[in-house]
């Protein structure tokens, strides 16, 4: 009797010895923003976890603002919330330099780093070390109804200025029919209307910062990009806009209540969604306007997919970060929501894509503008920073936020233009003299 316990027991350990090792589970649990693009990731990852069973997939989506708060505060706290995080082109070279990151050396031989945009990948490395993978990298640029331009008697030119965009603005207004000329961002954060708003500036011979790193907003260019915005939005904007940020300006936009938007090249594809979009067939594209001075108002930004440094679930975030952010998951998305419909403006590849480029009327347009934003040299004058729509210091993201709020106001009418800029000159003053940068 004893003999046969043992030689089943033997049995047994020969079975599972055969069967190979337990897998142990890993749970990442990925931080994200709520725009298309993520939401559609997440109903695509059965493709991963097929192939990963070990591996299992927590998310937590959030409206943009908030994720850029509990994201900055988890990981400067170190507090290890997330194993994945989206974080964007303003970070990722400050938080590599803190430490913070870790770099993504293990993306797998498919992976493919030399196909990334030169200026995208630029934007997420330092020290020549890649610390995010771009999910999709996106400029800014005009999305504008042809019909509604037919019907005024205007043709968009692929270049336009800013006194073109305010013309136009006021004949296609017809409020007795919902429609507004146009609808920007108003909602307050440097990453909403200050995104916006900066590279505006931009084309309006604006800075944040002399070469001495002297706040500008007191200064002329500045009162006119904030008077034209503000103008602008009264006359021929949505009522409420100073609670508009990207994704509102989308919803107004696919119901036909904006003759114009200027934003984000990634938008294209949603615009043009007969699903989703009421005017899908009417939609033209022209690059962000400018004022003749050399510099136009689009910017450059890619959500990327990062490890924050000290997670012990690296190699399972970089096998995740490799899948979501590959040419596969380009195919996956093709295959299943159309060419029209896959990330754009990460790789040199997708530009080539015959497929690709007749499926969707926005990508000349989209790599135009992307290789026209100039991170090392955004502005008219010379500065001491880099970043078109942001400047790249640790202090923007809290300051940039306080500027916002100035500004949405001023847009809401609760403060003047005038007064805005003052409190914006006052706060940037305090902020670079306590950081240091004033000598």
């Amino acid at each position: 009797m004893k003999l046969n316990r043992h030689l089943a027991s033997i049995a047994s350990l020969v079975a599972i010895a055969a069967a190979g090792p337990a897998l142990a589970e890993t749970t990442l649990t990925i931080a994200t923003v709520n725009n298309g693009d993520m939401v559609r990731m997440q109903s695509m990852t059965d493709d991963f976890t097929k192939a990963n069973p070990d591996i299992k997939l927590e998310w937590v989506t959030l409206e943009e603002n908030v994720l850029r708060q509990k994201v900055t505060t988890d990981i400067a706290t170190k507090g290890g919330q997330y194993d994945v995080l989206t974080i964007g082109t303003y970070e990722v070279p400050i938080w590599a330099k803190k430490g913070w990151l870790v770099p993504l050396d293990n993306l797998g031989a498919d992976y493919n780093v030399d196909d990334l945009l030169p200026a995208i990948r630029n934007g997420l490395s330092a020290d020549g070390k890649l610390y995010a993978s771009p999910f999709y990298g996106e400029s800014s640029y005009v999305m504008y109804r042809k019909d509604l331009f037919e019907k005024a008697g205007l043709t968009m030119p692929d270049k336009p200025t800013w006194d073109f965009i305010k013309q136009a603005a006021d004949k296609i207004t017809d409020r007795a029919n919902g429609i507004n000329g146009i609808c920007l961002r108003g909602k307050a954060g440097w990453g909403e209307n200050m995104a916006f708003l900066t590279a505006m500036s931009n084309s309006f011979g604006a800075r944040w910062f002399d070469e001495k790193w002297q706040p500008q907003f007191d200064q002329p260019e500045w009162k006119s990009t904030l008077q034209f915005y503000v103008d602008l939005m009264k006359a021929d904007g949505p009522a409420g806009s100073s609670s508009n940020g990207f994704n509102e300006n989308l919803t107004l936009f696919q119901q036909g209540k904006c003759g114009m938007w200027i934003d984000a090249t990634v938008a294209g594809s949603f615009v043009t969604d007969p699903k989703a979009s009421t005017v899908a067939d009417k939609v033209g594209f022209a690059l962000a306007p400018d004022n003749g001075l050399g510099k136009r108002g689009n910017w450059l930004w890619a959500w990327s997919l990062a490890v924050p440094a000290g997670s012990a679930k690296i190699d399972a975030a970089e096998k995740f970060i490799s899948w979501a952010t590959s040419a596969h998951y380009t195919d996956l998305v093709a295959a299943k929501d159309g060419w029209a419909n896959v990330p754009p403006g990460t790789r040199t590849s997708l530009y080539k894509n015959a497929d690709y480029l007749k499926a969707a009327p926005f990508a000349q347009m989209t790599i135009d503008s992307i290789n026209t934003a100039d991170p090392t040299k955004p502005t008219v004058k010379p500065v001491p920073y880099t970043g078109v729509q942001f400047v790249a210091i640790p202090e923007f993201q809290g300051l940039g936020d306080t500027v916002g709020k100035l500004f949405s106001a001023a847009l809401a009418g609760q403060s003047s233009v005038d007064d805005a800029l003052k409190s914006a000159q006052d706060v940037a003053t305090r902020t670079m003299t306590k950081g240091g940068y004033i000598k």
